[in-house]
C-alpha cells in the first residue's frame, strides 16, 4: 500500500501528538536541536534534518530519569542504535550527539530507562526537497479508536499489511487515564499512547512482520482490554 502524499504537510502535524510541528525547517548542520522529554512524551523541535552531525539538547521535565536514543532502520523496524545518552536525571539536561546520513530515524525517550520508549520519527534529506522526504514519514491509513468504560471500539476486524503505516488516534471517554499499547506478534511493545481522562493521543506506527499483533488498553482500576490486529 502506498503512502498518501496529498496534503502531506497538513497530515504531518495531525499524525502524532509526540512530534513538535509548525513551520518545520530542516535543522542546520552542527546545530543544537532541543528535545523535551517527559514521562509520556518526547518532543523534538524539528523532524527534518540535513546530513551531518547534530546535537540533541535534552531537557528532562519528567519525574523519572530518562534515556534518549537515536535509532536507525534495521530489518522491519527501527532497532539499530545510532547514538544514545543513557541517563538524563529528572529536572536535568544532557546532550546527545549523532552523525546522521540520509534516511529515516526515530528519536526515543525512555522514562525509567526501560522499554522501547516514546518515539518521534525524523527524516534526513540532502536533495533540498525536504517536503518530499517528509512525505515518506506520512501514514497509509488513519485508525480512530474510542475508549468507553471497559470497551475499545473502532479496531474490530482490523487487517493491515507488513510495512504499512497506521495513524492511530485514541479518544478516551473515561474519567481515568488510559494507555494503548501496540504489541508485535512476539509481544514486544512497538508503540505506547497515553490518553488523559476525556483526552486524545495520536501517533504513527509502522507495522513490521506478518502475524497477529495486539492493541491492548490498560488503566488503573480496570481490567485490560485487547483487540487483534492481523498483519498479512
Amino acid at each position: 500500500m502506498k503512502s498518501r502524499t496529498a496534503a502531506v504537510l497538513t497530515v504531518l502535524c495531525a499524525a502524532t501528538a509526540l512530534t513538535a510541528c509548525g513551520d518545520d525547517e530542516p535543522a542546520p548542520k552542527g546545530e543544537q536541536v532541543p528535545v523535551t522529554a517527559t514521562d509520556t512524551s518526547c518532543e523534538v523541535t524539528t523532524t527534518l534534518f540535513t546530513p551531518g552531525t547534530v546535537t540533541f539538547a535534552v531537557t528532562n521535565r519528567g519525574q523519572q530519569a530518562t534515556g534518549v536514543y537515536v535509532y536507525g532502520r534495521e530489518g522491519d523496524g527501527f532497532t539499530k542504535v545510532v547514538a544514545e545518552v543513557a541517563d538524563v536525571p529528572a529536572g536535568r539536561t544532557g546532550d546527545l550527539r549523532a552523525t546522521l546520513a540520509t534516511g529515516s530515524y526515530e528519536v526515543a525517550c525512555k522514562p525509567g530507562r526501560q522499554g522501547d520508549g516514546v518515539r518521534t520519527r525524523i527524516t534526513v534529506s540532502d536533495d533540498g526537497n525536504v517536503a518530499s522526504a517528509a512525505a515518506e514519514t506520512a501514514y497509509d491509513r488513519a485508525v480512530a479508536v474510542e475508549l468507553t468504560g471497559d470497551t475499545l471500539t473502532g479496531a474490530d476486524g482490523l487487517i493491515a499489511e507488513p510495512g504499512e503505516k497506521l495513524s492511530l488516534k485514541v479518544t478516551n471517554k473515561t474519567a481515568g487515564a488510559r494507555t494503548l499499547y501496540v504489541l508485535n506478534p512476539d509481544g514486544k511493545r512497538m508503540a505506547e499512547l497515553k490518553a488523559e481522562p476525556n483526552g486524545t493521543a495520536e501517533t504513527v506506527v509502522t507495522l513490521g512482520a506478518a502475524g497477529t499483533w495486539t492493541l491492548k488498553v490498560k488503566g488503573d482500576g480496570v481490567a485490560p482490554v485487547s483487540k487483534r490486529l492481523v498483519v498479512r
